[in-house]
């Protein structure tokens, strides 16, 4: 019989006196002089952006005489709120508020919606002339908003839109649109075959394709287009100044630069004109931030 050779047991004071594996220490990068001249011009800029805004803060909260003798780079004495409530009533400014918020959400659902149909069928879907119809999309978006004025406005004069809240939704929501599918088509043109593929030998149908498998798989991109979507609709002047002309339609834009026209607001209430304008998008930034960080990251990693 041959002798089976066991490896000899540890016993449990042996184990215990092993000493225990050292983790991996993590070398610091030292930091190099161009990491730091990096990082002094980010803070230059990132100055730079932020005192338009410091200085609108500041003599927002101003009199009008303090302004006139200190000038505007000087510290308020005490806090003079009277411009900001002034503005306030003159326009009536929760009312222009409700109109930016309503403009500004709907097109950015329904400008999403309509890039997400548009490149399903261009990206995806392969229908013919493809280049073609991208480049005429993409050319329409390069055109000039000044070109636009009149056929609009005589078009929404014929239908009975002219000032009204929906004529402004359905202009943005094809403009807004046509850089969507522009982005969407390049988006879904690489998208995984056999992903698709395999949906359908499940039985999916086109739309189920769509809703269940394009859109959860697309969702960071889609959050990151509707805020900017929202973002640049509630910046837009000069459509909403041409079609809404009443004061109960206007935006938070538009009445700002009525207001101050129309009158003659002292230099104090037209900074609280423009923080109170300002403080919306600023809300809706900081809300949306991390869906926006998330969304923009999530297309460097596959």
């Amino acid at each position: 019989m041959s002798a089976v050779v066991t490896a000899p047991e540890h016993t449990s004071s042996e184990r215990r006196s092993q000493p225990a594996p050292r983790p991996r220490s993590r070398r610091r990068r030292r930091r190099t002089g161009a990491d730091w001249a990096t990082l002094a011009v980010a803070v230059l800029v990132g100055l730079l952006v932020a005192v338009p805004f410091l200085l609108i803060l500041v003599n927002s909260f101003k009199s009008p005489a303090e302004y006139s003798s200190e000038g505007p780079l000087s510290l308020p004495s005490s806090l003079y709120v009277d411009g900001i409530v002034a503005f306030w009533e003159r326009v009536d400014f929760p009312e222009k508020l409700w109109n930016s918020v309503l403009i500004s959400g709907s097109v950015a659902v329904l400008a999403v919606l309509l890039s997400v149909l548009n490149a399903f069928a261009l990206g995806i879907g392969r229908v013919k002339g493809r280049t073609g119809i991208v480049l005429l999309i993409l050319l329409a978006n390069m055109l000039p908003q000044e070109v636009l004025l009149y056929p609009l406005y005589f078009m929404f004069k014929e239908v009975g839109l002219y000032n009204t809240v929906w004529s402004v939704i359905i202009i943005f929501t094809v403009i807004q649109s046509a850089f969507g599918t522009y982005l969407l088509a390049s988006v879904y043109g690489t998208f995984p075959k056999e992903v698709l593929e395999a949906a359908a030998l499940d039985g999916a149908s086109r739309w189920q394709i769509l809703w269940r498998v394009v859109l959860p798989i697309s969702r960071p991109t889609l959050s990151v287009l509707a805020i900017f979507f929202f973002i640049w609709t509630w910046n837009e002047f000069l459509i909403p100044l041409t079609f809404l002309v009443s004061n109960e339609t206007q935006t938070v834009p538009v009445a700002i630069t009525v207001l101050q026209g129309d009158r003659l607001m002292d230099v104090t209430t037209t900074s609280a004109s423009a923080l109170l304008g300002l403080l919306p998008t600023l809300v809706f930034f900081l809300l949306f931030q991390r869906t926006l960080t998330r969304g923009i990251t999530a297309g460097a990693v596959k």
